[in-house]
């Protein structure tokens, strides 16, 4: 698991400054909050941009917003994304930085976006009761949990952005949230020096 207490950098830019790596002329940094559905990525997105002033986008609302779906799937009782209209309307502002974003997927969205990402992890007991507290069918409650126990939204996030800045971290009490909070803000902090 890496560290979350400075920023760390791409082999190749091991001498530029964090801040300039790929959002050249960025004075705050870009967070992907990720994971499974139902370890806690909205809350956890919404204290980080809270305690950090940053914005907080949900990439689920801004796709209502937009009506940027594709279709609905019945298997899984969920519209499919239209990637491409969400994308293209996320591009201005992560291009100038001081977001937080957080999705269930992070693979689409392209690295440079991103100094920081998060990789939220929950027990499946946990995310048993939280998955069928909202109601999720049967089918789609084995899919999630499947994809927890298999570790899917680690292994995506570790396999699409550079190993130094995907970091998993639990996200079942209190507690941890606020050693999220705090460890985020201590890499903020190393992040603006």
């Amino acid at each position: 698991m890496a560290e979350l207490t400075e920023p760390r950098k791409r082999k190749s830019e091991e001498t530029a400054p964090a801040q300039k790596r790929d959002r050249k002329g960025a004075a705050r940094p870009n967070i992907l909050v990720t994971g499974t559905p139902g370890v806690g990525k909205t809350r956890a997105a919404e204290a980080i941009a809270a305690r950090l002033g940053l914005q907080r986008l949900g990439v689920s609302e801004l796709a209502k917003s937009l009506k940027a779906f594709e279709e609905f799937d019945e298997a899984r009782q969920c519209q499919v994304l239209d990637e491409d209209r969400v994308l293209d309307a996320m591009e201005p502002d992560l291009g100038r930085g001081g977001f937080v974003v957080d999705y269930h997927a992070c693979e689409l969205f392209p690295e440079r976006w991103f100094d920081l990402v998060l990789v939220l992890r929950v027990g499946t007991e946990t995310l048993y009761d939280r998955l069928t507290a909202r109601g999720y069918p049967e089918p789609k409650l084995q899919e999630n949990l499947q994809c927890e126990i298999m570790q899917v939204v680690l292994e995506e996030a570790r396999e699409a952005y550079a190993a130094e800045v995907v970091v998993e971290l639990r996200n079942e009490s209190e507690a941890d949230l606020e050693a999220t909070l705090a460890r985020v803000a201590a890499w903020r902090d190393a992040w603006n020096n």
